[in-house]
């Protein structure tokens, strides 16, 4: 009587562990379920991207806050990033903001007749807010992949200002313009589990214009990343941003002709 006790208190015990495993398992998958109910997930992130901008001043084509990864740091006043989405059933929306004031000073000199050499003071200035919304739907969803088309819009406003000084005089030049559009936009996004593990591939893509401005912009990032816990994962990834404004002078547009952001991104995200 014993040995059957002892044994079914076995039998049960091997039954409980086999689903605590397989439930952990389940757990630490990268690879989100789809169910009927509301999921949101948050990301914070850190974006240090080479930046160029090509200004169109009077004519003439100048570099405004071009700044590279190695001098980000110092050449940016102040910043936001985070994005976020929320999920029930297939459907879903999504959101991401990225705010930053990059600034860079410098001289170059400027010899207009011979014998005449002067240094002139350069501080541009690029100002810029990003806002993309879309709605998601999901097109695949299986252990190894998860995978969700989007449509929606993206709103970005940049400024612009180029301070130039001539240096032992009282001379300056300061200039500002604001250029903002709202485009259209179309793309995908997901993660691919690599090899049964808790370690993905995130990627995103979307592409579009139209908006008035723009003749096309378009956003793509792919890297690793991994699952810690249920509730967290976090992901590095290299992230670019491209923009090509419109030539034509008219609600000031013309001013900012091609912008691109580049550069590695470290996220976390946090599940509820």
């Amino acid at each position: 009587m014993n040995k059957k006790i002892l044994l079914a208190f076995l039998s049960v015990s091997t039954l409980f562990t086999s689903m605590g495993l397989a439930y952990a398992d389940e757990e630490l998958t990268p690879i989100p379920r789809i169910s009927n109910q509301w999921t949101v997930d948050v990301t914070p992130y850190v974006w240090l991207p080479n930046v160029s901008s090509t200004l169109n001043y009077k004519g003439q084509y100048l570099n405004t806050a071009d700044a590279n990864m190695n001098n980000i740091i110092s050449n940016l006043k102040s910043g936001a990033m985070i994005s976020g989405e929320a999920h029930y059933g297939s459907w879903g929306m999504m959101a991401d903001v990225v705010s930053a004031t990059l600034q860079k000073s410098g001289t170059t000199s400027v010899t207009p007749a011979p014998g005449y050499n002067f240094r002139v003071a350069m501080k541009p200035t690029l100002q810029q807010t990003m806002l993309t919304g879309a709605a998601t739907y999901n097109l695949v969803n299986n252990k190894d992949a998860n995978v969700d088309g989007l449509l929606g819009v993206r709103w970005i406003s940049m400024t612009a200002t180029l301070n130039l000084a001539l240096d032992g005089t009282n001379y300056s030049l300061s200039d500002s313009k604001t250029v903002s559009t709202v485009d259209p936009i179309i793309g995908f996004k997901g993660r691919y589990r690599i090899a049964d593990s808790t370690w993905y591939i995130p990627f995103y893509a979307d592409i579009g214009g139209g908006g008035g401005t723009t003749n096309v912009t378009w956003q793509a990032m792919a890297g690793v990343g991994k699952t810690i816990e249920k509730w967290v994962d976090v992901s590095l990834v290299y992230r670019g941003l491209y923009y090509d404004m419109s030539s034509s002078k008219t609600n000031g547009a013309g001013l900012l002709q091609k912008t691109t952001f580049q550069g590695p991104q470290l996220s976390a995200t946090f599940h509820f």
